[in-house]
């Protein structure tokens, strides 16, 4: 099997090289007006420029398209020290004082900006990206050289914004954003995400609303000092916020917006050419001058159900000469370290962001910034708390293949007998409200699956032996399910844990997939990938004969963990996670048969690295 070095790790890790890069400019100016796009389409716009004199400049400018307000309104009176930027501010503090212009837009139907939203991550967006980008290119205080950011929405903003080939974006930093947002993110394995089509589309109404009374009891907002969106400077009596603000009326729901897409090639029942593909970044990328656009992709290990897969896939699918990839112990937005064996929970945010300034002082503003020594790849293995380096992904590992065995074992050989584990499915069988999908929807988590021991007694588990030295799983692990279901249609959902040696069960990773999807095929849109492969579409999907033998092949969502030498691999299968997913089928929890014989072996294989610690 393959080893490696102590030593592959950061040459000039982020945090050493911001101390490296202190502020060269005190306070900041700020521009607020409307722009019009190509359908007329008034959008807001604040522009934060270094605080010199009025002809200061000019500056590469960074834009963040956002539906999270680009600026908030203050109430009268409101506490020194408010922030009218919540979701800006990390950007604006980053940039601003080191010589850029932070350009943040509310995007149509949302904040004070007009228009409507058709859809989650509308068409005629990515457009409107264009419009703004040509228009701030042109401005006596922009140098001429655009580069794109943000987290989340506003990430995957700036790969539709790249995907235009405006000549003036020469760089973009997508952070914790999707790449393909069907199955990155309303359909993880094919199975609908709730909690985030539910919870996040009572955000987007709130905030499109502005309704009052409950944008605040999400953590992010939760300050009574905002008193919702900043109207723009022209807007004196906010008679134009007012109009706006009824133009957001006719907003999409979230809810039956993801459920006109049950299928990957399934459209809005008023537009069936309105898939998945309109609202995701891959559709668009690497068009003509888009492959030459600098990319830097940064996600974390507990990025929701799919962000860090959409990350990966970003950086395997460009063409693009110059791309960057990295994969750190973080939630969604880096908010939280989320190793179980961190010694402390700082701040994660300023790390991403140092490295982001590095990768855009090169492209943008022309610095040395020694970036081009770096390998390309960077991610975090958890368990060891280290940083690895990496020239490409995944790195170099050797398949570990276990099987399930009679009485719950894990066995590096392939059964040579007949045998079947049998498991009434548990719809109570959840896992919990600090997982990696709660900051999705703007939960305050910092300490993930915390609870999580005990929580495989409702699930199948099977448990190996206890590791004779220790192991490195990093990349993408898949499994193999040889199966029957008493119902024509179930939902895995399968498990990674570390057994320690006092026998606490830590949770490492998941996987989700409907058994529907089973069937062997590329994605439409051929999206690289390194396990098993879905299309996802209408016309692929099998129900189940109950009773009859079946298989499933799918990938389990990437991470890096140490395994240490004693502990135990545990792989566990449940049929729902209720706190997170919707059931398959309702009122019905199936009974599961799974094989174990030498024609129907059941298995996980996973990416292995041996260690010498």
């Amino acid at each position: 099997m393959k080893s490696r070095s102590d030593t592959d790790s950061w040459l000039v890790p982020p945090l050493a090289y911001l101390e490296g890069r202190p502020p060269e400019h005190d306070g900041e100016r700020l521009i607020s007006q409307y722009v019009s796009v190509r359908d007329g389409t008034r959008l807001a716009v604040d522009v934060h420029l270094p605080g010199e004199a009025a002809n200061g400049g000019p500056y590469p400018a960074i834009m963040v398209l956002t539906p999270y307000y680009r600026r908030f309104a203050l109430r009268e009176g409101a506490r020194e020290g408010s922030d009218a930027c919540p979701t800006v501010a990390f950007y604006r503090d980053m940039f601003v004082c080191r010589g850029y212009a932070l350009v943040a837009v509310d995007v149509r139907g949302s904040g004070a900006s007009f228009g409507a939203r058709d859809g989650f991550r509308s068409p005629a967006e990515r457009l409107d990206h264009h419009d703004v980008a040509d228009w701030v290119a042109k401005q006596p205080w922009c140098n001429g050289n655009i580069g794109a950011t943000g987290i989340s929405y506003p990430g995957a903003a700036s790969d539709f914004l790249a995907s235009t080939n405006h000549p003036a974006v020469k760089a973009v930093a997508p952070l914790f954003a999707v790449w393909d947002t069907w199955l990155n993110h309303l359909y993880p394995g094919g199975v609908l995400l709730t909690c985030v089509t539910k919870s996040y589309g009572q955000l987007a109404e709130a905030l499109d609303q502005d309704n009052r009374a409950l944008i605040p009891s999400y953590a992010y907002f939760k300050n009574d000092d905002l008193v919702g969106p900043a109207p723009v400077d022209e807007d004196v009596d906010g008679s134009l916020l007012a109009l706006a603000l009824h133009e957001h009326k006719a907003n999409f729901d979230m809810q039956d917006f993801a459920q006109q897409m049950r299928f990957r090639d399934s459209g809005l029942t008023d537009n069936p050419d309105y898939t998945g593909a309109w609202i995701s970044p891959y559709h668009y990328a690497n068009r003509d001058a888009d492959a030459t656009t600098a990319y830097y992709s940064i996600s974390g290990w507990m990025d929701g159900g799919g962000y860090s897969t959409g990350t990966i896939q970003r950086y395997l699918w460009l063409n693009n000469p110059e791309k960057r990839l990295m994969l750190g112990p973080w939630d969604h937005g880096a908010r939280a370290h989320v190793s179980p064996w961190r010694e402390n929970n700082k701040s994660q945010q300023t790390i991403v962001g140092a490295a982001v300034l590095r990768f855009f002082d090169k492209h943008l503003s022309g610095r040395d910034t020694t970036i081009d020594n770096e390998k390309p790849v960077h991610y975090y293995t958890m368990g060891e708390e280290k940083w690895r380096a990496a020239d490409k992904w995944p790195p170099l590992t050797d398949d570990l293949t276990l099987y399930s065995a009679p009485s719950g074992a894990l066995a590096t050989t392939p059964p040579s007998e007949e045998g079947i584990d049998i498991y009434q499915g548990n719809y109570a069988c959840g896992t919990g409200m600090h997982s990696r999908y709660d900051r999705l929807y703007l939960q305050n988590v910092e300490t993930y699956y915390d609870d999580w021991n005990g929580r495989e007694d409702q699930m199948l588990s099977f448990t190996s032996a206890p590791l004779d030295a220790a192991m490195e799983m990093t990349g993408h692990a898949w499994v193999d399910l040889c199966f029957s279901s008493s119902e024509k249609d179930c939902t895995f959902f399968t498990y990674i844990a570390d057994v320690t040696t006092e026998g606490k069960s830590v949770y490492v990773t998941e996987g989700v997939f409907r058994a529907l999807h089973r069937k062997p095929g590329v994605h439409p849109e051929k999206i690289p990938k390194t396990g098993p492969s879905h299309s996802f579409r209408k016309v692929d999907a099998q129900l189940l004969v109950p009773g009859e033998p079946a298989e499933a092949s799918f990938e389990l969502l990437p991470t890096s963990y140490l395994f240490r030498a004693g502990h135990c691999i545990r792989f566990s299968i449940a049929l729902s996670d209720s706190d997170h997913f919707t059931r398959i089928p309702d009122g019905r929890p199936p009974e599961l048969t799974l094989f174990r014989s030498p024609d129907r072996a059941s298995r996980i294989v996973l990416p292995m690295i041996p260690r010498t610690l």
